[in-house]
């Protein structure tokens, strides 16, 4: 299919192939041609809506002179010359050069691309067939371009220096770097960052003014002036100054202050691991201000790029230094205390992993020459001391964990959140209120009932925020005319914070000791320990069934626990086809919540025992510990956040593997006052200890 464009001085065409054709939305249409050759239409006459005529092929003519090929390489040079200075596609220097053999399509591709072309000129050069007088017009066109744009950069620059003479006259630019320099020479850096700073301070010197590489120059050399690459806070080396602070800013925790007191900048990075609340960023801060030193903290949850460790390289734009660097600067000194919030939330994608980054930066043989990417100097983080926090380890790579000690917070018991009411939250709330002055007072029995019937949990955020409601509730009867003084009870907290939040279990607590096939397991969750409820029954069927949201390791738990109570009937009288034509459920209670771990195996094991033996089990007994078909009770973690929990609940008696015997020793001495522990090493022996009343059987 041909397209024919007629000139009014001739009839000159061009006959072209339609290679695509796009409709426009406001019902026009826009097509891509193929130009074929030059035609030239002799006698044309209209027949209907077409015209008819003869056509003429006008060909290019070539000399073939060496003028003529000289002209073709004079010109593919200016045109990627006029690329260069213009905004045309950088393609069209190759395309030009490609061409420079063929002067014909060398100048109907030049002539086609000029923005600054004319339509005369345009037509002008497609009615030439001499591709000599077309390679002279282009030549002298572009020769003209070219100078106008020459002239005008030429201008620009004039205007750039005339406007820095006029800013160093002014005293501005000249002074910024003066004082620079005058920075540079009175700083004591190490050498490379000097020999880094001066190769920068000269190239900004003998650059323009309004130079847009000036403000990434200036700032680079702000950040390595302002690095305290040698202040230092001097230490505090009194350890009964280090004992106080820490105990006047925390309750508890006493196995983490001592090691805070004894921690220095050359020993194991701490990573304090607990559950949400429990203070482990306040805990970092108490020990800086302890040891004497400054703190900075930096938050890591959710960072998912290396550069935001190692920092960003000088070539990018807006590139600045990584987190590290950031936090010495703000700190201001080289020996600080720096906490990474949140590393187990750490994460990875293409930008690079920045727990590979955290690697050399937590090694203490290694971080003494760390390399910021936008600083691109060592820099040495062995003053530094390294605070960790995080909720679970699990999510920890291994050889990041490897380069930590590792701190347990296990959580607050009753006795410790009441004193941390009394000295830090009940002052804050009632100071946030309003109600500094005025007399206020809440019973122990009062914030006992808010922990246990508002809260339940191992830190103290909700405690807080409950004291908070406490307190605005006040404000609003001194607002409405209440003078006090004011004494909240037991009575009272109802009346300030509603009903209770969370149930006391009270209705499965009076199930224990009259039903059969009723435990009292203890869970390990991030949020702190948990007391959970194992219900069993049978009837008419065949198996095990396992009802709730069990994760597969627990179920292998309960499969063991049916096995060996099976394979050892005789030890509780059972016959040895107790199964036949049974099926037993068991349930675990719990509101949907996923429940997995071996720590349920004696648990399970003692739910089966007390249900096909029809012996209840004493309200006042959890337990925890992983069974094996042997029977042998192997030991399990999270111990002291398992107890703390069971004694929340009201718990009296603890069962636990005696291989965790040692574990009893991190707890409070008043927990281990008041609780019975009974260790175990096979779980057979556990029958005198649970049973409400050895001669009380159920009918089976």
């Amino acid at each position: 299919m041909a397209s024919c464009r007629h000139h009014p001085r001739g009839h000159l065409s061009v006959p072209a192939l339609s290679r695509q054709v796009l409709r426009l939305p406001e019902g026009g249409a826009r097509a891509l041609l193929q130009p074929l050759l030059r035609i030239r239409a002799k006698h044309p006459r209209s027949l209907e809506s077409l015209v008819q005529a003869e056509v003429e092929v006008l060909d290019d003519v070539l000399t073939g002179e060496t003028e003529e090929q000289a002209l073709a390489h004079h010109l593919v040079s200016q045109f990627q010359r006029f690329v260069d200075f213009s905004d045309l596609p950088k393609p069209l220097k190759l395309g030009a050069r490609e061409q420079q053999e063929t002067p014909g399509l060398l100048t109907d591709l030049i002539g086609s691309a000029l923005p600054t072309a004319t339509h005369e000129v345009q037509l002008r050069l497609l009615e030439e067939t001499s591709v000599r007088a077309r390679l002279q017009e282009l030549t002298g066109l572009l020769g003209h371009e070219l100078a106008l744009l020459e002239m005008g950069q030429k201008i620009q620059s004039q205007v750039q220096q005339e406007m820095g003479q006029h800013q160093r006259e002014l005293g501005t630019s000249d002074e910024t770097d003066e004082s620079l320099r005058a920075r540079l020479e009175h700083s004591s850096l190490p050498e490379a960052a000097v020999r880094e700073a001066k190769l920068e301070l000269e190239r900004l010197e003998s650059m323009p003014a309004r130079a847009a590489e000036a403000s990434v120059s200036h700032t680079y050399l702000d950040w390595v002036l302002g690095m305290p690459w040698n202040k230092r806070s001097k230490e505090h080396t009194d350890i009964d100054r280090a004992r106080n602070i820490l105990e006047k800013d925390h309750e508890g925790l006493g196995k983490v202050k001592l090691r805070g007191q004894q921690q220095g900048a050359r020993g194991p990075m701490l990573l304090l691991v607990g559950s949400p609340g429990v203070d482990k960023t306040s805990l970092g801060r108490s020990v800086a201000r302890a040891l004497g030193r400054r703190f900075a903290r930096m938050s890591l949850g959710g960072v998912h790029d290396e550069a935001e460790i190692r920092g960003h390289r000088r070539t990018y734009v807006g590139a600045m230094p990584g987190r590290l660097v950031q936090a010495l600067c703000k700190a201001g000194t080289n020996n600080p205390v720096i906490q990474l919030d949140e590393i187990d939330k750490v994460g990875a994608d293409h930008r690079g992993d920045p727990s590979s980054a955290l690697l050399e930066v937590l090694d203490a043989e290694q971080n003494h020459a760390f390399v910021d990417h936008y600083l691109d100097v060592p820099v040495d983080l062995s003053q530094v001391i390294f605070l960790a926090t995080a909720n679970r380890l699990d999510t920890i790579p291994a050889p990041l964990r490897d380069r930590m000690e590792v701190l347990q917070l296990s959580g607050y018991s009753e006795e410790e959140k009441i004193q941390i009411a009394r000295k830090h939250l009940l002052p804050k709330s009632l100071k946030a209120s309003g109600l500094g002055r005025r007399r206020i007072e809440i019973t122990d029995d009062a914030l006992r009932h808010i922990v246990r019937g508002y809260t339940r949990e191992a830190g103290l955020r909700n405690f807080a925020r409950e004291l908070a409601n406490v307190g605005r509730k006040l404000a609003r009867r001194v607002v409405e005319g209440g003078r006090g003084p004011f004494r909240i009870g037991v009575d009272d907290v109802r009346t300030y914070l509603g009903p209770e939040k969370l149930s006391t279990e009270e209705d499965v607590r009076d199930d224990f000791g009259v039903t059969s096939g009723l435990v009292a397991g203890l869970a390990w969750t991030p949020a702190g320990g948990e007391v959970m409820y194992i219900e069993a029954t049978r009837m008419a069927g065949d198996g095990l069934r396992l009802t709730e949201q069990l994760g597969d390791v627990m179920k292998e738990s309960a499969q063991i626990a049916l096995s060996y109570v099976g394979a050892h009937a005789d030890t509780w009288d059972l016959p040895a086809d107790f199964l036949a034509g049974q099926e037993i459920h068991v349930h675990l209670p719990a509101g949907g919540v996923p429940k997995d771990g071996p720590s349920a195996g004696v648990a399970l094991t003692t739910a089966l025992v007390s249900l096909l033996t029809g012996v209840p089990v004493r309200g006042d007994v959890a337990m925890m510990g992983e069974v094996t078909l042997r029977g042998r009770v192997l030991p399990v973690g999270g111990v002291e956040e398992k107890v703390l929990a069971a004694r929340r609940a009201g718990m009296t008696t603890v069962i636990l593997p005696q291989r965790n015997e040692r574990d009893l020793l991190e707890l409070p001495a008043s927990v281990r006052d008041e609780m019975t522990f009974v260790l175990v090493e096979v779980v057979d022996v556990l029958t005198s200890s649970l049973v409400a009343d050895s001669t009380q059987r159920q009918a089976a």
